[in-house]
């Protein structure tokens, strides 16, 4: 079974495209959370994800707009997250709040986590990434960090598909990859889009500038 791995959308329905365009042949796809925040397109994105019926899990910017409060967030995620509520209807709202935290696919040989096992927010970076965090399953998908990397072990694999929306890794090109769970390989791809027009969209939704001028830096 082939999978395609994608974590971190954030609103950036112009990278989601082009991943999906880009992705080669899979049996599925799977997402590690965060649809929402950041750039203007949230609603897009959850449609996406409803529609194609992919396996997702809560990130920290999904619970935040789907409930009360930012978390503390700074001034730019939280800009995100409330544009997201005000973008979002009732009834995608309801469904990013109803999303779990932790999931098991692939007849449970895959286990989807947003940050940690443990800890949903916990920022989990590829020089944590150990067997230990298997706990079990086969293949452990987290996302997050926005760091794209994987490690394969004798037990199994760890594994960030990298940020769909807001590349963290220096790399500023939408992230994915694909799990060959026959092979148990991964595969992980990059892959170029239209940053200035989604710059563009960001600044006429009134979004903070921060927003826009980190994306053609990938960091």
């Amino acid at each position: 079974m082939h999978v395609g791995v994608i974590s971190d959308l954030h609103g950036n329905k112009v990278a989601l495209d082009a991943v999906i365009d880009d992705m080669p042949p899979v049996d599925r796809i799977i997402c590690a959370g965060d649809v929402v925040g950041y750039n203007p397109w949230h609603a897009d994105c959850v449609d996406f994800v409803r529609e194609e019926a992919v396996p997702t899990v809560i990130g920290n910017h999904d619970r935040a707009t789907a409930g009360s409060t930012a978390f503390g967030f700074n001034s730019t995620a939280g800009a995100g997250v409330e544009h997201a509520r005000e973008q979002l209807s009732k009834d995608q709202l309801a469904w990013l709040a109803a999303l779990p935290d932790d999931r098991l696919v692939c007849d449970d040989r895959v286990r989807i986590v947003h940050g940690h096992p443990d800890n949903p927010d916990r920022y989990t970076y590829p020089s944590e990434f150990s067997p230990s965090l298997l706990d079990g399953a086969d293949v452990l998908v987290m996302g997050h960090t926005h760091v794209q990397d994987h490690e394969l072990f004798e037990e199994g694999i760890v594994m960030n598909p990298g940020s769909v929306g807001q590349p963290r890794d220096s790399d500023p090109r939408a992230a994915y990859a694909v799990l060959d769970l026959a092979e148990m390989t991964v595969d992980e791809h990059r892959v170029d889009y239209d940053i200035e027009r989604v710059q563009q969209a960001v600044r006429e939704a009134g979004l903070p500038d921060r927003i826009a001028t980190r994306l053609e830096a990938g960091r």
